[in-house]
């Protein structure tokens, strides 16, 4: 059952996922070449906490960090590690908090270093199915309407959509109703409404969109090895009209001033 949020939640969850945004903009100034994934992991718990938030993945599910940091061929639900971070790869940084009860859930993918240009292409194109995913999330329209716009633009490009892993309502629980495909058919799921809250993230793999999970029961990988990408938005109905919850200006702000 999808839980509509009031004016007043919404404002809640907006916190809960700027939280997130600002926690990401630290992350992007000592995301560099040689940096490890479990520095990086510490150095998010303690801003969260530092924020009256909590991190909203540590404990979750038996989840033992507060990012989930997936490199290269691994889409998303990669457990932070020691191993160094190498020019070339491409990080998805997924970050999470609690504030007031209430989730905020979102990413980002990092490149390090020189980056190949199908890479950064694959990067540009999944971003670009993100927004207009989120275009697409208006009364009018369906869930359904989503994952096809999103579907169609990762394809026309030669990606795969990761079918296994979905985008989620979102609220006082981290995966709510209703489930958001990154894939799908104009005109079908659940109708959008105002108070509608929701985590649009798409997953898309540079060849094959099927995946696999590793031994660790968390990390999932591209069955063909090839890189993939992950980025994701909260987002509320308002109006009738799609509100980003989240930013990546904080992202931005701290890429700008280190280049």
């Amino acid at each position: 059952m999808i839980k509509y949020k009031t004016a007043q939640e919404i404002e809640i969850m907006r916190e809960a996922a700027q939280i997130v945004s600002r926690t990401l903009g630290i992350i992007a100034k000592h995301l560099y070449e040689g940096q490890t994934p479990k520095e990086l992991d510490r150095i998010a718990e303690e801003y969260i906490l530092s924020q009256n938030a909590k991190p909203g993945f540590k404990g979750l599910y038996g989840c033992p960090s507060t990012l989930l940091i997936s490199v290269n061929e691994q889409v998303v639900h990669g457990l932070p590690t020691d191993r160094p971070f190498q020019s070339g790869d491409v990080v998805s940084v997924d970050c999470g908090s609690i504030y007031k009860g209430y989730y905020g859930d979102h990413a980002f993918t990092f490149e390090v270093g020189d980056v190949k240009p199908e890479v950064k292409k694959l990067l540009e194109v999944t971003k670009e199915c993100l927004y207009l995913g989120i275009e697409n999330c208006h009364t009018g329209n369906r869930v359904g309407d989503i994952g096809f716009v999103i579907q169609q633009h990762a394809e026309k490009n030669g990606y795969g959509v990761v079918r296994d892993l979905v985008g989620h309502g979102l609220g006082k629980t981290l995966h709510e109703d209703p489930q958001v495909p990154n894939y799908g058919r104009r005109g079908s799921g659940k109708r959008i409404q105002n108070g509608l809250t929701i985590a649009i993230e798409p997953m898309i793999n540079m060849g094959t969109e099927k995946v696999n999970q590793l031994e660790d029961n968390w990390t999932i990988v591209t069955a063909d090895g090839l890189p993939s990408a992950h980025f994701e938005h909260n987002i509320a109905v308002v109006d009738g009209l799609p509100i980003i919850l989240s930013t990546f200006d904080y992202i931005y702000e701290a890429l700008d001033k280190r280049s």
